[in-house]
């Protein structure tokens, strides 16, 4: 048969590199910003100003150039996007520069189209840049790791759509018969983010010229498709498209073959199979449906067998090839990234069992887990795979093997001084929290106590940071000298046998799995198949049958202001540091003064789209907050929470005290809730929202003025200086804010709950 001639394109492989070193750096520095507010939360207003004389400020003078940023630095945004940057923009950019060479290697043919190659690279980058400023903006969702509004997510649906034609279009041209492994796992992890991508982010805008949308889900269903998305953007955005790069880039630094193909086969569809059911278990003791919880629990134990097997298929598949981890940095980066993976995922699963769920659930715990797999296992192979690609594509040596390897045993100290510490403060937090005395009270009643305890390890943590990206910056520098030394080759020549046409039928003697191997379209069929289980057997029953969350007779929709207070909330991004769930433990009741003994019942949430039950606790659950605190004391506690909370890390919000609220969407919203979610607004109701929200909003300031006359005074003075343009404190930000904390958790006010009927 006649060789066909060809070429592989490395310019879109270069281009994806550069993205990843660039955000890589991007995302570690925003992570580093946020480690450093947890122990030092007037960062702000050291940069843009503050009226605290106690607090050294690069600007002079007063508090308005903390007010200009509008919360722009504020805690909640940064660490969204935090983890938005190093999930879309570093590794994916990272999978992307893996697959686009991989790929065409391992199919011995250019990509289908460079066109669709570019529009790819070109909208994903787009969409980055826009993440990057509407998060700034405060706009975003809430819904972590999907906090990316409407218009964001078609975008990224248009984006993962272009790079699907093109690697099933590069599949289709192929010049070898059978995929190799690491194509499977490609082709897994395009169809579940395309699935879980879609299904999770079903939202109706407010308007088509509005950024604003609200989920189609609500409360406890909300809940189970936001971590069925959760849980498997971990698995199929952090863990099944990095397998895939394991599988190809391994063997090659190792120059050795996989270890073992049939457990190649085990690993890729097990797991794939596996992963899907396993979302409930980030909301074990939660409002969800126990039989959802237990099936998230028996899932996520099976887990650790097919993610142990992809771990011993690439940790021997150095077999006889342990000398060269010695002289390679490459094989070093790749050998603690596989051993990360083995770590977390065995991890995780203990996690999801109840036993350990209650203690380490809402604590640094699980951010520690996070981050063996964040920092170990994405980090350590993507700088594997940059520091293998170098030097290839640029046709030179790495300009300093010991630079590389300095990188290698900073970033592994920095893994080290991060997950330690957050370990050890989970630990601390999750027994503190639940310690009582003899007497049945709270040793640490005051939830301060809880977080000064754990300050040092959040410092220590910090450091760690400060190791993993200073041995990036290493990285760059040794990129950027090899790239100046080298000679890049945009398109490599190569050269193949046609694939001769045989049909699609399986041949006498011919193993299932190789049939299924030379026949990508009913590989991805059944690919589809076996990852759609887990999520129609656990999702459906749950968004259909009523009885899965049934009605409670005393929860009524959120006001007007309420609910222009709730989106404040969300836009601040609260949800990072607040929980609003509280568990059914002793200790959670007496601490966050459930009425009456009453821990969360999903039917408080059928109005919460979307639902804000949070992920982390670094302050109090506020699901019982509404009457907990005076209206006076939640206006000087955004001002200034060291004010009322001697110590606390809570960041400063005055722009919410001096800002304008805008109404102007209100009654919009109204509508939407009621037209297109049934929520049960008369029309009288949305006729007068102007004059109900006027009327709460002036209860409020009554409140505020009558507790504290030194805010009454303030608020007088400001009137006198700024006379025409003086905003009254009734149709300023804050009251509408405080009207939503105010409501948290207040229907539910007696001990015996009526239920309406499920029938």
């Amino acid at each position: 048969m006649e060789t066909q001639k060809f070429n592989y394109d490395n310019n879109i492989v270069r281009a994806f590199l550069y993205a990843t070193i660039a955000f890589g750096l991007v995302g570690f520095l925003l992570g580093l910003t946020a480690a450093l507010m947890l122990f030092y939360p007037e960062l702000p207003e050291f940069l843009f100003g503050t009226d605290d004389t106690t607090i050294k400020s690069l600007a002079s003078g007063n508090i308005q150039g903390l007010i200009n940023t509008q919360g722009a630095l504020g805690f909640g945004r940064i660490r969204m996007l935090h983890t938005s940057a190093v999930i879309f923009a570093f590794v994916c950019n990272s999978f992307f520069c893996g697959a686009y060479y991989s790929m065409q290697r391992l199919l011995k043919t250019r990509m289908y189209s460079d066109t669709l190659s570019w529009v790819h690279f070109w909208t994903w980058q787009i969409m980055i840049i826009s993440v990057v400023i509407t998060f700034l903006m405060g706009i975003n969702t809430s819904k972590e790791y999907a906090e990316h509004e409407w218009p964001i997510d078609i975008l990224i649906t248009v984006s993962w759509v272009v790079f699907g034609i093109n690697m099933f279009g590069t599949i289709a041209k192929r010049r070898v018969r059978h995929l190799y492994v690491a194509i499977w796992f490609f082709i897994g992890t395009w169809i579940a983010v395309a699935m879980l991508h879609i299904f999770n982010n079903l939202e109706v805008p407010l308007s088509f010229t509005s950024w604003k949308s609200y989920s189609i889900y609500a409360g406890a269903k909300d809940a189970l498709v936001q971590w069925w998305y959760g849980h498997n953007a971990v698995a199929f955005v952090l863990t099944t498209p990095v397998l895939g790069l394991m599988y190809y880039f391994l063997p090659k630094a190792a120059e050795r073959p996989v270890f073992s193909y049939k457990l190649s086969i085990i690993h890729f569809w097990s797991l794939i199979f596996v992963y899907l059911w396993a979302g409930p278990h980030h909301l074990q003791y939660t409002a969800l449906p126990a039989w959802a919880q237990a099936v998230g629990t028996g899932f996520s134990i099976m887990l650790i067998a097919p993610s142990w097997g992809g771990m011993l298929n690439g940790l021997l598949t150095l077999r006889g090839a342990w000398d060269k981890v010695r002289e390679n940095p490459i094989l070093k980066f790749f050998v603690v990234a596989v051993t990360c993976y083995g770590m977390a995922t065995f991890e995780g699963p203990l996690l999801a069992t109840k036993s350990l769920n209650k203690i380490g659930h809402y604590t640094d715990w699980v951010i520690g887990h996070v981050h063996i797999g964040a920092l170990g296992w994405n980090g350590f192979m993507a700088f594997g795979i940059v520091y293998y690609l170098i030097p290839v594509m640029w046709r030179t040596e790495l300009w300093s093997k010991k630079l590389a390897n300095w990188h290698f045993w900073l970033g592994t100290l920095g893994i080290i001084f991060y997950a330690v510490p957050m370990y050890i403060s989970g630990f601390t937090q999750g027994l503190m929290w639940k310690q009582f005395n003899p007497d049945g009270t709270l040793v640490w009643k005051n939830w301060l106590d809880t977080v000064t305890a754990i300050i040092p390890y959040f410092k220590m943590r910090f450091l760690g940071g400060l190791f993993y990206i200073s041995g990036a910056i290493l990285m760059v520098v040794n990129v950027i000298a090899t790239v100046r030394k080298g000679s890049f080759q945009k398109n490599v020549p190569a050269e193949a046998p046609a694939l001769a046409n045989i049909g699609t039928t399986r041949k006498e003697g011919e193993g299932i799995h190789l049939w299924l191997e030379r026949t990508p379209k009913l590989l991805s069929i059944l690919a589809f198949i076996t990852i759609a289980i887990g999520g129609l057997v656990e999702i459906i029953p749950t968004l259909t049958l009523k009885q899965s969350v049934p009605t409670i007779t005393a929860v009524k929709p959120y006001s007007p202001l309420e609910l222009e207070g709730r989106d404040l909330y969300i836009r601040e991004g609260c949800n990072s540091c607040h929980s609003q769930m509280i568990r059914p433990f002793r200790d959670e009741i007496v601490r966050f003064e459930g009425k009456n003994g009453q821990y969360s019942k999903a039917g408080e949430f059928i109005y919460d789209r979307p639902f804000l039950w949070g992920s982390k606790r670094t302050g109090p659950d506020l699901h019982r907050e509404g009457g907990r605190n005076p209206d006076s004391w939640h206006f000087k506690h955004m001002y200034n929470p060291r004010i009322t909370s001697a110590g606390s890390i809570m960041p400063r919000f005055p722009w919410l005290i001096t800002n304008k609220l805008d109404k102007t969407q209100m009654i919009d919203k109204m509508k939407l809730m009621k037209n297109y979610f049934d929520v049960p607004y008369t029309k009288a109701e949305i006729d007068s929202a102007n004059q109900w929200a006027d009327n709460q909003a002036a209860g409020i300031v009554k409140r505020i003025y009558s507790e504290a006359t030194d805010v009454k005074e303030q608020i007088e003075k400001d009137r006198a200086a700024k006379g025409a343009t003086f905003v009254p404190l009734e149709q300023r930000e804050i009251v509408a804010m405080i009207a939503y904390l105010q409501r948290l958790g207040t229907d539910i006010k007696t001990t015996q709950i009526q239920t309406a009927s499920a029938e």
